[in-house]
């Protein structure tokens, strides 16, 4: 077992002021370190556009282009790079794998991916500009991977496939975007509908009026529909999904197979981060380990999140912080079953 971390960064402020600080932040890290040796190893298979990125970034999420400004002030890198690693437009995405489990009133939801890509960042943000506050893990130092915002809007993806891919926002961006701009689920519905998808995911939200939706979305084509359940393949773009579904078709059957036993949120959450249950990963090597599992709740405004299985989570009052309440915790610790390096944590070579 490998322990691990994730830190609790907290601020208060406008989009330009939050980048600079995640810039002053990174600057002597480990992850900038590790991601400067993946682009010696490997070129990127997409082009920066500055001025296309910069326009597609002022009609969906203004202030978050300044956010991107503030990064590139604190680590004076050249703006094509900056976007190249943050600024989650046109980029590639890798496979990964990740499990969502939703009540009248609760989400939770398994994050699986590989070690290398996780950046141990555990974000609070309230804009001072423009935009909602958002609770949730970072992902690409701007995105969210999952996440919930100051209206109870809630929102975890998961991967399907990266085949035809489109001039587009990449999932962790989309998801920062939800976050930040939409109050309600009807409202993300209808940004998915409009904002231009860069590969193939399904976004799960769920609001206070107590409703899951499922938007399937791919560069081609947007489907909702409702369910309690998401893995790694799609129910109604069933032409979309890959040739091999079998894990995500596991790890939903011993959803729905353990559903009728579920009383509570506490039972939804073992249900997913206990490693016995048919739900939680271990295929770390494969891209789609489980690093964390973490659970909103739109009503109290509440945030349970763990890494690594069969722990309890720790508990985020969000509420109490738009107040004015700091939480205490500057770190949150948990342990892995691999020996794989976290991008955060030490320097490696690949």
């Amino acid at each position: 077992m490998q322990k691990i971390y994730s830190d609790v960064l907290q601020f208060r402020g406008n989009h330009f002021d939050f980048g600079y600080k995640q810039g002053v932040l990174l600057k002597d890290s480990y992850t900038l370190e590790n991601r400067k040796r993946q682009w010696k190893i490997r070129r990127p298979r997409f082009s920066i556009d500055i001025a296309e990125t910069k326009a597609i970034f002022h009609q969906f999420a203004p202030a978050i282009w300044e956010e991107l400004l503030g990064l590139q002030e604190a680590l004076q890198w050249p703006l094509k790079d900056v976007l190249q690693d943050f600024g989650g437009y046109r980029l590639d995405y890798v496979r990964s794998g990740c499990s969502i489990f939703t009540g009248e009133d609760y989400l939770i939801r398994n994050y699986d991916y590989h070690p290398k890509t996780y950046e141990g960042r555990f974000t609070f943000y309230q804009p001072a500009d423009e935009g909602y506050a958002i609770i949730g893990p970072s992902q690409r130092v701007t995105g969210r991977m999952d996440g919930m915002n100051e209206k109870g809007l809630v929102m975890g993806y998961n991967f399907m496939h990266r085949k035809k891919p489109g001039d587009g926002f990449i999932c962790n961006m989309i998801g920062r975007i939800i976050l930040e701009t939409c109050a309600s689920a009807a409202e993300a519905i209808a940004l998915l509908k409009e904002i231009p998808h860069r590969h193939s995911f399904s976004y799960t939200v769920l609001d206070k009026n107590r409703e899951t939706f499922i938007i399937e979305a791919t560069p081609r084509s947007i489907e909702v529909r409702r369910s309690h359940f998401c893995t790694n393949h799609f129910e109604m773009l069933t032409e979309e999904n890959r040739n091999h579904l079998s894990d995500s078709k596991e790890r939903l059957d011993a959803m729905e197979t353990h559903a009728p036993q579920i009383s509570s949120a506490h039972d939804a959450f073992r249900m997913l981060n206990d490693s016995n249950r048919g739900v939680f990963s271990n295929q770390y090597k494969n891209w789609s380990g489980t690093i964390h599992t973490s659970a909103y709740f739109p009503e109290k405004q509440k945030v349970w999140f763990a890494l690594g299985g069969d722990r309890e989570p720790v508990v985020f009052d969000f509420r109490k912080w738009l107040e004015g309440e700091n939480s205490h915790l500057i770190r949150i610790f948990g342990e892995v079953d691999t020996k794989l390096p976290f991008v955060h944590m030490q320097n490696y070579v690949r």
